[in-house]
């Protein structure tokens, strides 16, 4: 978990590197309103497919704004859409339990947002399925410590250690102590998985991480300066994997890649070897890692069989 360069296949929304300018402002003027890109005039389509597109644009406006709450004009000015059309769209959502009023003119998802995509994430990946492919990563690795990591669903922009695959080894007798597992690499700043998740990751919640502190026990090779760090997120995108020196202890190297479902980052695999076994990782493990997290993927994004449909 060390200073990592990383990932391929980033969906073009979050393959934005981190400037920390905000892309949406709510003073602009209608006249300069303009539909996300990729998406076409609402006014070519008819009625029905185009009020229901008009729907989903309010729905992103509020993953991709970021904070807690929002009015119908800043909605509009990200969107593209006529006030009074976002509007009648929020209303309609509260009565549907999409949408709630927080304040006066302030709206936010329901958790009902949320359900929907636990249901949508449900059946895609087991525990044995992981157990297998980060075993095969050891044994591909000459005895490397492979560990999944996935974003946590609870805790804002942040990951959590799911599975692991470390052979025999104790955690403690390699120095590695719960608190390392569990808090140091909760963070994406540090770590190749971590920066690996966090080069994926809509501009807005990259920007909340480049806001948090480093961690008190990070290793000595973590990114402190936020220019760095932004920039190994773009080397991440390009390269399709991180490599990690000592970033989140001292004496560890690693390797991470990471893994896309429908074209969203949901986690990423990593490859753990002490500095001095690995002080650069070798193309072979490089590659396996990339490969066990491609295999994760597929998974993931695996359709129903003919029998299951």
């Amino acid at each position: 978990m060390g200073n990592s360069t990383a990932a391929t296949g980033a969906s073009a929304s979050a393959a934005v590197p981190a400037t920390g300018e905000a892309s949406h402002t709510a003073g602009h003027s209608k006249k300069a309103r303009q539909a996300p890109k990729g998406t076409s005039s609402t006014g070519s389509r008819a009625s029905g497919s185009g009020h229901a597109e008009r729907v989903f644009l309010v729905q992103t406006a509020f993953a991709e704004l970021g904070g807690s709450a929002h009015g119908p004009g800043e909605i509009a000015e990200f969107t593209g859409l006529d006030d009074s059309v976002v509007y009648r769209i929020l209303q309609s959502g509260i009565y549907q339990r999409i949408f709630e009023r927080v304040d006066r003119g302030l709206y936010r998802l329901r958790t009902s947002a949320a359900q929907l995509a636990f249901t949508a994430l449900d059946h895609r990946l087991d525990g044995a399925t992981s157990q297998t492919v980060l075993r095969e990563l050891r044994m591909a690795t000459d005895g490397g410590l492979a560990f999944l990591y996935m974003v946590a669903p609870f805790s804002g922009a942040q990951r959590q250690c799911v599975d692991m695959a470390v052979g025999d080894s104790d955690l403690a007798e390699l120095g590695m102590t719960p608190r390392d597992v569990l808090s140091v690499t909760r963070s994406l700043r540090t770590g190749a998985s971590g920066r690996t998740i966090l080069a994926y990751l809509p501009e807005v919640l990259q920007q909340r991480v480049l806001a948090e502190p480093v961690p008190d026990q990070a290793g000595p090779g973590v990114y402190r300066d936020n220019d760095a760090l932004a920039k190994s997120l773009a080397e991440v995108r390009d390269l399709g994997h991180a490599l990690g020196y000592e970033e989140c202890m001292a004496s560890w190297n690693s390797c991470a890649a990471p893994i896309m479902w429908d074209g969203s980052i949901m986690g990423a695999v990593l490859l753990l070897k002490l500095k001095s076994v690995m002080p650069v990782a070798p193309d072979g493990v490089i590659e396996a890692t990339k490969e066990a997290a491609a295999e994760l993927s597929r998974y993931g994004a695996a359709r129903p069989s003919a029998d299951q449909a």
